[in-house]
């Protein structure tokens, strides 16, 4: 497997390079993490829709066990059980408004991947870059288990396992492990430490630290070897659950679904789980004894479990949700682990805001009110007074607040309405609203109607490990 070899050694040199500055070396996050032989266990996958045709080049690359949907390129690239989710990349004759100026978008927007090596990501929505909205560029970079690259350009990087880069765009920077980064201007040769959850809008900063023995108990990243902490072995405790599902050439369904739900044929269903109407399952979720109300989803690599979502409710990329109970349009943000007990659930009111990469792991039944945002480490409702505030109370702030970990100054107006504004338009996008009035469709609707076709690689001689060349373009 020689020239999987190579294309691993020229990322770690591209990213090395960019990130000299920090004196970085990405060989021991990168060689050898993957056995070899994992590349050649799995087959990559490509979704087909009415809107989403074949168009594709894979060139040079490795794409064991991926997923793609949309127009996606990759050139020298390494996909190992990566999500490639561009069904909300923007099409030719769209508008893009940044700072009151429209830029309009001449061409349709691709997902285009080149000398990176993306390790169980997740690629998704589209490029916030107003200087290149026709690319979402991901170059240079090096992305580590369970992160998310979300509508992020990102060049020359670092992205640790279960961090997330946010609408942005981040250029020779190292992200730290669970970290959550969004920011409205481009952000150039940062380095942003171990379990920082910022948010840098026009108007405001939001900034919150976790404490390092904390995060060194939940997640710890090990140079040469595999992640460690209670999020790692939850994730691969449940692994072998899957296998079943991508080894299957007939998708089955375990569950009934009506025709304006989609549950995606590669999530994992079990138990005695409840999809209703305007539902999105995506693929990799992971739903066991789950109540999905209506317009509630279930997005990449976020696991339900023994928990009723009421209505509306979103369930970010890489969110878990165990023992708990949500009232109506709860947002779960990335990577977020609410983990309640047997005896011991956690209930969200309605309306309240579970911020990105936010750790709820109770040791008591836990109430969180209605209209509320929570953040941090909360195991009690004594945690809860320093990492919770009211969504009207936040919003009245227009100087500096500070509770706990947190550091918060400017604008909460913009902060908490520019969120609901969010919310609001991922459920349109997912067609949590879809119904006798409103009939625009969402990916709920859309996503049952996704046919897969199967990519293999070379298995033997000198391309051993590396896919096909294809390159199919209507």
């Amino acid at each position: 497997m020689k020239q999987l070899e190579k294309l691993i050694d020229r990322v770690v040199a591209r990213v090395n390079v960019n990130l000299r500055k920090f004196s970085f070396d990405a060989e021991p996050f990168a060689k050898g993490v993957v056995p070899f032989k994992q590349m050649l266990r799995f087959n990559a996958f490509y979704g087909v829709t009415s809107h989403h045709p074949l168009h594709v080049n894979f060139k040079n690359s490795s794409l064991a066990g991926s997923y793609f949907l949309g127009k996606c390129f990759t050139d020298n690239a390494v996909l190992y059980k990566t999500d490639v989710r561009g069904d909300e990349l923007k099409r030719k004759g769209d508008t893009i408004l940044f700072q009151g100026v429209e830029v309009p978008v001449e061409k349709d927007e691709e997902i285009h991947i080149k000398d990176s090596y993306l390790i169980k990501a997740l690629i998704h929505n589209y490029s916030h870059d107003p200087e290149a909205p026709e690319e979402f560029l991901i170059r240079n970079t090096l992305a580590s288990f369970y992160s998310n690259i979300h509508g992020a350009l990102v060049e020359g990087c670092y992205i640790a396992p279960f961090a997330t880069v946010d609408l942005t765009s981040l250029h020779g920077c190292k992200v730290g492990t669970f970290s959550f980064v969004q920011s409205a201007s481009d952000l150039y040769h940062l380095e942003i430490p171990d379990g920082t959850i910022w948010m840098n809008g026009e108007t405001f900063e939001f900034k919150y630290t976790y404490d390092p023995e904390v995060l060194a108990r939940y997640i710890k990243n090990v140079p040469g070897g595999k992640p460690e902490g209670v999020l790692w072995d939850f994730m691969e405790s449940r692994k072998d659950d899957y296998s079943d599902i991508y080894s299957s050439a007939v998708s089955t369904t375990p569950v009934t679904v009506c025709s304006k739900s989609a549950l995606n044929r590669y999530a994992y269903v079990s138990g005695d789980t409840h999809i209703h109407e305007n539902v999105l399952v995506s693929q990799r979720a992971y739903l066991d004894n789950a109540w999905m109300g209506p317009g509630t989803n279930a997005q990449e690599h976020s696991y339900v479990i023994n928990s009723r979502l009421e209505k509306n409710d979103i369930t970010a990329h890489g969110a878990k949700i165990i023992n708990a109970n949500l009232g109506e349009r709860v947002f779960v943000g990335f990577n977020s682990f609410i983990n309640g007990k047997p005896g011991m659930p956690v209930s969200i009111g309605a309306g309240s805001m579970v911020m990105p990469h936010t750790i709820i792991d109770v040791e008591e039944p836990l109430q969180i009110p209605e209209r509320h945002a929570v953040w941090g480490f909360v195991r009690n409702a004594e945690d809860l007074k320093t990492h919770s505030i009211s969504l009207d109370d936040l919003a009245k702030v227009t100087g500096e607040v500070t509770l706990g970990n947190l550091r918060f100054s400017g604008s909460g107006y913009d902060l908490v309405h520019g969120f609901e504004h969010r919310i609001d338009h991922i459920l349109e996008a997912n067609g949590a609203y879809f119904g006798d009035v409103n009939r625009v469709r969402g990916h709920a609707q859309a996503g049952h109607m996704i046919s897969y076709n199967t990519l293999q690689p070379y298995l033997s001689g000198k391309m051993k490990g590396i896919f096909p060349t294809i390159d199919i373009q209507p």
